[in-house]
């Protein structure tokens, strides 16, 4: 279906056409425009590209937790609450019962909560062996991954553009392990680097699954009928998806922590981090907040677009984590990780060139039928 901003340009076109010139004038041009809410969420992923880095902190100065690492990528949820609360009042007028998941969304996402809990398991075990450059060049493959299931489960159909942007993204992250000691890390076995290597890939697989299948589960649960199902759901639904997701996901990790004793074991842990007790806990702080921004955004995205758009907004992050990995944690910059960096944005420019022609296909043959039909019935009614 047709989102509000391309209803708006179909009108307009239409209307400005003249009954005596409707058969014979053109279509305007159709310019593509991303919705406030689609760049609002953009930015929230942008603002939360210092959750990796805080996260990869936490390893190298003595953070030890894989189970607590994990909970920093999800425990960010309560932060949700006020606003939520606040937009639910502002909104009673339509009935808060209307506002709520229904209860069958809010299953999934507890489910997909949990799913999504073991993906950012596998990515701390792949950031604690990896350094910051190498794993989120390996995490941009995530997005071959989400164009695949997407294909799969979402009903993606595959452009030119798009193809090449996957097979690029798959390019770009397989030549760090081309060469001898390609971005592996001086004094590093070659076990333990091959070991991470793995477990990035396979958790950027799992958030590739889980994007498509949050898609799914908000087209298929949480359905509107009458006017209301013509617009994107209001923010409030993705701050509810968001924080239920949040939520499941923290109980795996809270259950994970309370076998492995790590409750136990945080004075300790933190008595001796490299950067001091205090920095330890501000680091754990601001890094579930780092990671809520950057989750929240990625639910925003795929809501109000689709869960490839979000995959592609998660690869934007690659060249940020590179700058920021090299500024602050003085990770060398490699030949190899050159190449793969290329290849990345090269893929990701090409999928955001594909998008803005399809769309603007999409929005000019809307309004090419809107002119058919206004033609049609103009014929129809002449004597």
């Amino acid at each position: 279906s047709a989102s509000p901003a391309m209803q708006e340009i179909s009108s307009k076109a239409a209307s400005t056409t003249s009954p005596d010139r409707a058969t014979t004038a053109a279509p305007a041009p159709v310019r593509y425009r991303p919705s406030p809410m689609v760049i609002f969420s953009a930015c929230l992923v942008l603002l939360g590209a210092g959750g990796p880095l805080l996260l990869r902190v936490y390893f190298v100065h003595g953070g030890e937790r894989l189970f607590l690492s994990t909970m920093l990528q999800l425990s960010g949820w309560p932060l949700l609450l006020p606003p939520i609360c606040v937009s639910l009042f502002r909104r009673r007028s339509q009935g808060v019962a209307n506002l709520l998941l229904p209860p069958r969304l809010a299953g999934a996402g507890a489910v997909l909560g949990a799913f999504y809990a073991i993906s950012c398991f596998v990515y701390s075990l792949g950031s604690q062996a990896l350094p910051l450059s190498t794993s989120s060049l390996l995490l941009a493959t995530q997005l071959a991954f989400t164009a695949v299931f997407a294909f799969l489960f979402a009903g993606l159909r595959f452009t030119p553009f798009s193809a090449n942007a996957v097979v690029l993204l798959t390019i770009g992250p397989a030549v760090l392990g081309v060469g001898p000691g390609s971005g592996k890390p001086a004094g590093e076995s070659s076990r333990t680097y091959w070991t991470g290597f793995c477990e990035a890939v396979a958790a950027a697989a799992l958030a590739g699954l889980v994007l498509p299948l949050v898609e799914v589960a908000m087209a298929r649960y949480g359905r509107r009928t009458g006017p209301a199902a013509r617009v994107p759901p209001p923010y409030v639904t993705v701050m509810q998806m968001q924080a239920v997701m949040g939520a499941a996901g923290t109980m795996v990790c809270l259950l994970g922590m309370a076998i492995k004793s790590d409750f136990q074991a945080l004075p300790n842990e933190a008595a001796t981090f490299g950067l001091g007790k205090t920095n330890y806990y501000l680091v754990l702080i601001w890094d579930a907040i780092s990671w809520q921004l950057l989750n929240l955004g990625i639910m925003g995205l795929i809501t109000c677009a689709s869960s490839l758009l979000a995959g592609i907004m998660i690869a934007v992050l690659l060249p940020l984590s590179q700058v920021l990995s090299v500024i602050f944690l003085h990770e060398k910059f490699d030949g190899p990780k050159g190449i793969a960096l290329v290849l990345c944005l090269w893929g990701f420019a090409s999928y955001l060139y594909g998008e803005k022609v399809q769309k603007k296909r999409e929005a000019q043959k809307i309004v090419e039928q809107q002119l058919a039909k206004k033609t049609e019935d103009l014929e129809s009614a002449a004597p």
